[in-house]
Formats: C-alpha cells, sequence, structure tokens
C-alpha cells in the first residue's frame, strides 16, 4: 500500500467518519483510480471508523507543513 498527495486527494470529501466499506464504496461512486480502491481494501478491518485521512495515511500532508504566508496574497 502507498499514498501519494494525487491519490489522497481523491478523498478529501468522503463522508467523515467512516468506515472501510463506506470509503470503499465512496471511492468507486466517484470514480477514484483503482489504485486508491486497492490501498482500501489492504487497510485491516477496524470496528471504529476512521475520522480522517490521517487515520488512513498519518504522514497526510496538512496545511501547516507548507511554508505559505496566506497574508501576503
Amino acid at each position: 500500500m502507498y499514498w501519494t498527495l494525487e491519490l489522497a486527494s481523491y478523498l478529501e470529501d468522503a463522508p467523515w467518519p467512516a468506515t472501510k466499506d463506506e470509503l470503499i464504496d465512496f471511492a468507486l461512486r466517484s470514480g477514484a483510480p483503482m489504485e486508491v480502491i486497492e490501498n482500501l481494501q489492504e487497510l485491516e478491518d477496524e470496528s471504529e471508523p476512521f475520522e480522517s485521512i490521517e487515520d488512513i495515511w498519518p504522514d497526510y500532508p496538512t496545511k501547516d507543513d507548507f511554508f505559505f504566508n496566506e497574508d501576503e496574497y
């Protein structure tokens, strides 16, 4: 299983919190690439729903990770 920003971006609009099956269903309905669906299928089936993409990919970059000063623009 591997994640990239492009692949993870397909889950940004997912209905969080969501279970593994709900995320797979969302990815299928939204036309996400097969790599996204394969990555989701490789997740361990947990009883607790995932709260956000960070639960799936802990290294997912947030706005704080970029050195972009929004006040300048």
